[in-house]
């Protein structure tokens, strides 16, 4: 196994750490600024999640930059994408930080769910699609928006600006649009199965 899998294995390996540090209810206490407070295990959640989504980056780059793009790459990274994020989302909306929008989340996991599955078809008849750049942009809108939301809008809170919300949504916007973008592109597949 390459480099870039160990290290997209790695990054789905770091989502049971993610989930023990966000939900076992450790006494790590809480960091205050004014009337703002953020709990240290959402933080120290924050950064673990930020830590595993930065390894997407690290292992695309070395798969490309050392021609180590694989088949099993090609699957796994995307897979392993959905996994952390579906995880995020699920603890986002057990923890009640998605601002009342838990229809998001549902809305996000089932584009991943029905990308995924599109793509197991797509490797039955022997095609393995890789993401693309309007898949990777949704990757890191989704990102951007779960950190956001995991540090509770902070530093935004501070100056009143609903960044987390915002990036919601414009994550939103990019999982839909890929989606769509995805099964059009992909639509042969559907016309072509019996």
């Amino acid at each position: 196994m390459n480099l870039p899998n160990k290290i997209t294995i790695a990054r789905i390996c770091l989502i049971p750490v993610f989930l023990i540090i966000m939900l076992v209810p450790f006494s790590w206490g809480t960091l205050s600024w004014g009337e703002y407070s953020l709990p240290v295990a959402h933080l120290a959640g924050a950064i673990l999640f930020i830590i595993a989504s930065t390894t997407d980056w690290i292992d695309g780059h070395f798969a490309r930059k050392y021609n180590m793009i694989t088949d099993l790459g090609k699957f796994l990274d995307p897979l392993a994408d959905k996994l952390l994020v579906s995880a995020a989302l699920i603890v986002l909306v057990d923890l009640d930080l998605m601002y009342g929008q838990s229809w998001i989340a549902i809305v996000i996991i089932s584009r991943e769910f029905a990308v995924t599955g599109l793509r197991l078809v797509l490797a039955g008849t022997g095609e393995v699609v890789a993401a693309n750049q309007l898949g990777k942009i949704k990757t890191w809108a989704q990102i951007v928006s779960i950190s956001a939301l995991l540090l509770h809008n902070l530093p935004f809170a501070l100056i009143s600006l609903p960044f987390a919300n915002i990036a919601l949504w414009i994550a939103l916007i990019f999982t839909i649009w890929s989606g769509l973008d995805y099964f059009i592109k992909n639509k042969e597949v559907f016309v072509n199965s019996k």
